[in-house]
Formats: C-alpha cells, structure tokens, sequence
C-alpha cells in the first residue's frame, strides 16, 4: 500500500478541527476555528460552498446518507442540522451545557447523536421539529470525545477512560473501562473491535462484545491532544495522526508499525478520514488538509515513505 500525497488545500479557516468525508466520498468536509464549515471537492481543492452560522469553533461535522444535509457541533454548545445546497441552517438544536466536541448519523440519518463537555450524550430527531433531545445519556463521569453510530447501538468514548455501548433495541448499557482517557474510538467495518486511541500514546483493540484488549500500537505520538485513528485496507491495517507531523500505519495483526507518512511541515496530525469505498486518505493539521492515496493514481513521486 505505496500511499502518495495527492494534494494539499490551504482551507482558510484558521485552525482545522477536523476533516470529513461525505458517504460516497465526492466530496469533504472541513470544520474550522473561524466557526465556519467548509465543503471541498477533495482531488482539485475546489471550494464548494461555506456554512457559517455557530458562533463558536466547529468541532465535527457529519454529512447525511443522501449527501443533502449536514449536521455540525461547536464549543458554542449548539448541534446545527443544514441544508447542504441552500448552505442554511434547517435547525439549531440547544440542550447541551458544554462544548459539543463530536456528531453523527444515525444509519438513515433521521437521529442526530452529540457528546460534549458535558459528559453526556444526546439524540435528536431531526425529522421534526422538536427542539429538545429525545434521549440523554448521562452515564459518563467526564468529557465525550468520540462516537461510533450503527443501526442499533451507539457507543461513546470518553476522557474518563471508559468506552460505553448502548443497545437502543435492547435498552442496555455495556461499559468497558480501559483506565487511560480515550481521545477517539472507531469500530472495525465487521464490528466486531474497537479501536480506541488514548491519551498516553498507545492504541488499543478491544473485542466489542467482551471487552477483552485484544492488541495494542505504539510508535505515534499523543499525549496532550484529541488525535484520530482509522481501520483501513479492508480492516487490515490502522492508521493514526501523531504529534510530529506525521502518519503512522500498523499491521492489526502483528501489531508492528509498517509505515509513516510525513507530512509538509511540522505540526500534530490530528483529523483523519479514509475514503468511504477507496484507498484516499485526507489529513488535517494545522491550517491545512493533505489527502494521500495510492501511488498508481496519481503522477507524483512517492514522499518521504519509511
């Protein structure tokens, strides 16, 4: 997997906080500390449109299963539902008593669910017009950082170490406490592990139904800041940003890094999302968002690979 940078947006948007695709991956979506969101074509860099409309830093963003909304979260407390054609908001949703620092679809993106500073995580229906959350889950003792939403369980990740199941169709809540604080969680695309970054420079592989540590990954570097990770190469290898401006790619089974990939310059790779279907990866840090993907697509030469 000969991974090769592509391209490279200066997003204008002060700080990138976190960098998305779209479900089919034709578009991405960049979330700044200028409290604006911005929607790219990833391959030419070409600015599509701009949401502004929170009146703190967006956080995260989510785009719908038919690409035609969006649903964004912000330090100004506040969930906003838009309509991605028109660029207005459709909804703001308040409920929240702290930065909301993570958002997602539910799989027929009818629920918007949102973790903040709160420690708690909300369900909004945003079919209606109902304003208020349609479930509050307060089960956790500290910040949210992170959330995986299938069709019938969302699970949270949190600064209190802990990573927190709930069945909806069941009504039960699974916790598993790995004791370090968890900066981001993603499941595998068979669902059966968890990978969850933490906050002292290692990852961790946890089964989802038992909770046992299955593997660990050391070699990046994270220990101050909410830095994301990713299962790619059809649940073959991990991915994660680190804090000296670069990436670094595990095998999952040996658990042996296989690869770095170096970014411009200096700077903690924090936000990262794998394309949907295809091998292209975009990075953010900094001012800037770097998409990488294999070599056989693109006529550049092959950058600082070890």
């Amino acid at each position: 997997m000969e991974l090769v940078r592509k391209n490279t947006i200066n997003c204008d948007q002060g700080a990138v906080r976190a960098v998305r695709y779209n479900v089919d991956g034709s578009y991405c979506l960049t979330c700044g500390s200028d409290k604006k969101i911005k929607l790219w074509n990833p391959g030419s860099g070409l600015l599509l449109k701009t949401y502004g409309g929170h009146a703190g830093e967006v956080m995260d963003a989510a785009g719908s299963c038919d690409s035609s909304f969006i649903v964004s979260a912000s330090v100004d407390k506040s969930v906003i539902y838009w309509d991605v054609s028109t660029g207005l908001p459709v909804r703001r949703l308040r409920g929240h008593a702290g930065a909301v620092k993570c958002v997602r679809f539910n799989e027929e993106s009818s629920i918007a669910v949102s973790g903040s500073t709160d420690n708690t995580v909300m369900c909004w229906d945003i079919r209606t017009r109902r304003l208020e959350p349609v479930q509050t889950m307060r089960d956790a003792k500290d910040c949210i950082t992170s959330l995986v939403v299938s069709e019938h369980k969302i699970i949270s990740g949190s600064l209190d170490g802990s990573i927190r199941q709930y069945d909806i169709r069941m009504g039960e809540l699974t916790c598993d406490s790995i004791g370090i604080p968890i900066a981001h969680i993603v499941q595998t695309k068979d669902g059966q592990c968890i990978l969850a970054a933490c906050v002292d420079s290692t990852i961790r592989l946890v089964d989802t139904d038992t909770g046992e540590l299955l593997s660990q990954y050391k070699g990046h570097k994270n220990e101050d800041y909410h830095i994301e990770c990713a299962v790619i190469d059809g649940d073959s290898k991990i991915i994660s940003g680190s804090a000296e401006g670069s990436a670094v790619i595990w095998d999952l089974l040996e658990e042996k890094e296989v690869k770095r990939l170096k970014m411009l310059d200096s700077g903690v790779v924090h936000s990262l999302a794998p394309h949907p279907t295809g091998s292209d990866i975009m990075f953010a840090k900094k001012r800037q968002v770097e998409l990488w993907g294999l070599q056989s697509d693109t006529p550049e030469t092959i950058i600082d690979l070890v």
